[in-house]
């Protein structure tokens, strides 16, 4: 990691494929699902949110080169997870169950998130 200082504080409960609302910048209220997770530098990379347009030498993929769009990081901070149960932004506890396993609820509804 290139002179990259990493983050002490706590990364927010969130996981690859749930869907996510962006709470700041040019894509505010912008929602969409988390393709990819980066827990040390506490990024997220969200699918159709902070479009780049990349400039790419001609290669076999792209024989002609040019631009291509694609993704970048969001900070985690910057978004909220979406509630699967009564679809809004929401904060996120904890429940442990009587058999010790520790899932993630919506703070509005109650209802928990990880149904496997």
């Amino acid at each position: 990691m290139k002179n990259q200082k990493l983050k002490s504080q706590a990364f927010p409960p969130i996981k690859k494929d749930d869907k996510v609302l962006v709470t700041v910048g040019k894509d505010k209220g912008k929602s969409g699902k988390v393709i990819k997770v980066d827990r040390l530098l506490h990024r997220v990379y969200v699918e159709n949110i902070n479009i780049i347009k990349k400039a790419v030498k001609p290669n076999q993929t792209a024989p002609q080169g040019g631009f291509i769009e694609k993704e970048n990081f969001l900070d985690a901070s910057n978004v909220m997870l979406e509630c699967p149960n009564c679809h809004k932004p929401t904060r996120i506890s904890h429940k442990i169950l009587e058999s010790g396993k520790k899932l993630r609820s919506c703070k509005k509804c109650n209802e928990i998130i990880d149904q496997k």
